[in-house]
């Protein structure tokens, strides 16, 4: 019998659990992979190894949202891009629980190999891809500059803890002119996201509707201008769509354009790391597509066909 081959990109400074790699071992030899496991270095390491494997059956990223951020990047950087799966082990993993993983890596692992491949929209901005989230305004550095070992130690609390901190700064609110479809409007906003995703950080149904094949991402615009009513309504995430939340505008499309008008005290934050971007003026677009094999659970939710 011909082994399917495998190759597992490997964040070892993922998440806040550490998992022995020889229990993956007799799962890929039960679905009929032969699995090699390489470890990432540095940060960009999983992208270059992505870009300059040969050909395989199937990559797995097996890391946080910023690793499977790399994977995806390498791989559409490729001539002929190749079948990836992510097995989320990460501080907040996004992305996994909204394909239905759980929070047990080894029955993850079996939920991904006996999955369906599904076609997946990839938006990029300034050309730089991301698989979730753009984000930009106040508080989106508390994403990627908790410190590392607040991470390793408590997990998603210490996002809590570290932005706690962050929370006690001034709020800013930057003049934005930006263009999507047919509208052209100005206006000064404390948020921006731009998501293609039923989650971000760690909130669940933030959106009606989500899905990850329908050519389009949600743009939504904040412009409340007091940090009182920012954080009020902000906490008020759990509890509804967002485009119940009084003060942020909701529009669907697969092109945006915007142009911050005053300095930026902070950057943008895609896929949860830094986009180190000091461009002015950023467009947004939905115009790739890549194949990914997911858990069955959420397919029929997430996908038009």
């Amino acid at each position: 019998m011909n082994l399917k081959k495998c190759i597992m990109i490997y964040n070892p400074n993922s998440g806040k659990k550490h998992i022995s790699e020889h229990l993956f071992y007799p799962i890929f030899e039960k679905y009929d992979y032969e699995i090699e496991i390489i470890h990432t270095e540095y940060q960009g390491h999983a992208q270059k190894i992505v870009r300059e494997i040969k050909e395989v059956d199937l990559v797995i990223s097996a890391g946080g949202d910023g690793t499977y951020n790399e994977v995806v990047t390498g791989n559409l950087e490729r001539k002929k891009p190749l079948l990836l799966g992510n097995l989320p082990i990460g501080t907040v993993n996004d992305v996994g629980h909204m394909y239905g993983y759980t929070n047990n890596t080894l029955k993850n692992l079996e939920l991904l190999l006996s999955g369906t491949i599904k076609t997946i929209d990839v938006s990029n901005i300034n050309h730089k891809i991301f698989t979730y989230v753009a984000c930009f305004g106040n508080f989106m550095n508390i994403a990627y500059e908790t410190p590392r070992i607040l991470k390793k130690k408590y997990g998603r609390v210490g996002y809590l803890i570290y932005g706690l901190q962050a929370v006690k700064d001034k709020l800013k609110l930057y003049d934005v002119d930006y263009e999507l479809e047919n509208i052209h409007c100005s206006g000064r906003y404390s948020l921006i996201f731009i998501v293609n995703s039923d989650r971000v950080a760690g909130i669940k149904d933030l959106f009606e509707d989500i899905k990850l094949d329908d050519g389009k991402f949600e743009v939504v615009l904040c412009n409340l201008t007091s940090k009182k009513d920012l954080i009020k309504n902000l906490l008020l995430l759990p509890l509804r769509h967002i485009n119940q939340i009084p003060g942020f505008s909701l529009y669907k499309t697969n092109k945006f354009k915007m142009t911050v008008k005053d300095r930026q005290e902070t950057s943008w934050c895609i896929d949860g790391e830094k986009l180190n971007d000091s461009c002015d003026t950023f467009t947004i677009k939905m115009d790739q597509t890549m194949s990914v094999l997911i858990p069955n659970k959420n397919i029929d939710q997430l996908f038009l066909k």
